[in-house]
């Protein structure tokens, strides 16, 4: 209904009534005369009542088109009796191009089929009877040009719908293509944050509490004190230096495609520190590569790191030991701890980004009780130079 309003020259009313205007006209002014072979004798407003049911006819050219011109093919034999008009054989091809245009595929192939059938038919008939090349063109320039030329003008215009049509059904398609795949980005980066703040801030704050809980239990003067302040102040900086770096990070202009943190496995130390201050006995057995990729080498850290603040979370005061080999292509991370009661979630929080980092690098994360207690295992893959 917009449509129409914008466009009125849309509107079948609008064709009904110009088409009922010309028609009219061209009977009253005798511009096209009747025909003289009439089979019987009429007045002429008789074409008049005979071209106004084919130009009322034109209101359902567009619901039902192929009703429309249906209906109107009795009205047309009717006014071959009383003498073919011009404007009723107009009138008739504006139906048998709307059929063809608003039709269903099926019933414009069958009218495209039968003009074709038509023409066909006229040239053999002309052939069979051995009519010349004059007389042939005669009847087929009056028999078949009109009905050829509305089937034609709406094969090409309803071709070109179809078309955008497609276009337009192919942008949308494209356009919901780009959608998903910003959703997409978006949920890969807010899962990489929730990773970096759980592994990075999360762990720095679990060894700040759990270091402070010990703190109180110390006395006073205790050689300990010194040394547990240290590690609190290590952590509470580590934990500030790592967030100023994502705020910087998300607040950046530029794309960064790639994010290398500082956290590299020479600084395993600083975590030993940290755990051994919040009361873990740690044994480290760790051979350092001269040189691993950075994701490798920060998702090797942040496995250690989360191990570690598991092992003192669950198993306080328990041993644990830290094992990094390389080899083979292949760079190994285990941590185990000896903690009676260490029993962890497998969907808890701390194992999901373990796992989600181990998968990000092409590696892959075991994490699960074991003879001495509680083990994390990440085999990570590392090209050989």
């Amino acid at each position: 209904m917009r449509e129409h309003s914008a466009r009125p020259w849309h509107n079948p009313a609008w064709h009904a009534v110009f088409a009922f205007s010309l028609g009219a006209l061209v009977l009253i002014k005798d511009l096209a005369p009747l025909d003289a072979d009439a089979l019987v004798s009429a007045p002429r407003w008789a074409h008049g009542v005979v071209l106004a049911g084919m130009c009322a006819l034109l209101l359902l050219r567009k619901r039902m088109p192929v009703a429309a011109m249906v209906a109107g093919w009795p009205l047309v034999a009717l006014d071959v009796i009383l003498g073919l008009t011009l404007p009723v054989l107009l009138v008739a091809g504006e139906h048998l191009h709307s059929a063809v245009l608003y039709g269903s595929r099926r019933a414009s192939r069958v009218i495209a089929s039968a003009v074709a059938i038509l023409i066909a038919g006229v040239v053999v008939i002309a052939v069979v009877r051995g009519w010349n090349m004059r007389s042939t063109a005669e009847l087929l320039l009056t028999l078949c040009a009109l009905p050829l030329v509305p089937v034609w003008w709406g094969m090409n215009m309803r071709q070109q719908r179809e078309s955008a049509e497609a276009e337009r059904a192919r942008a949308d398609d494209l356009a919901r293509i780009a959608a998903l795949d910003r959703d997409a980005a978006v949920h890969a980066e807010r899962a990489s944050m929730a990773r970096d703040l759980h592994d990075v801030i999360a762990g720095h704050l679990s060894a700040i509490a759990i270091q402070s809980e010990a703190l109180l239990t110390l006395p006073d003067g205790h050689p300990r004190t010194r040394t547990v302040l240290r590690s609190v102040r290590e952590n509470s900086v580590d934990a500030l230096a790592e967030m100023r770096a994502m705020i910087g990070l998300l607040r950046a202009d530029d794309d960064v495609s790639e994010r290398t943190a500082p956290a590299r496995l020479r600084e395993l130390d600083r975590l030993i520190r940290s755990a051994r201050a919040s009361g873990l006995d740690v044994r480290v057995d760790a051979e350092h590569p001269p040189e691993l990729p950075a994701a490798v080498d920060l998702s090797a850290f942040r496995i250690v790191q989360e191990a570690l603040t598991n092992a003192v979370k669950h198993a306080p005061g328990s041993r644990a030991e830290v094992n990094v080999r390389h080899g083979e292509g292949t760079l190994v991370v285990e941590v185990i701890d000896d903690g009676a009661g260490a029993v962890l979630n497998p969907s808890g929080t701390g194992l999901i980004t373990m796992s989600e980092r181990a998968q990000a690098v092409g590696g892959v994360l075991v994490a699960g009780p074991c003879a001495r207690g509680w083990r994390v295992r990440a085999e990570l893959p590392v090209e050989d130079e």
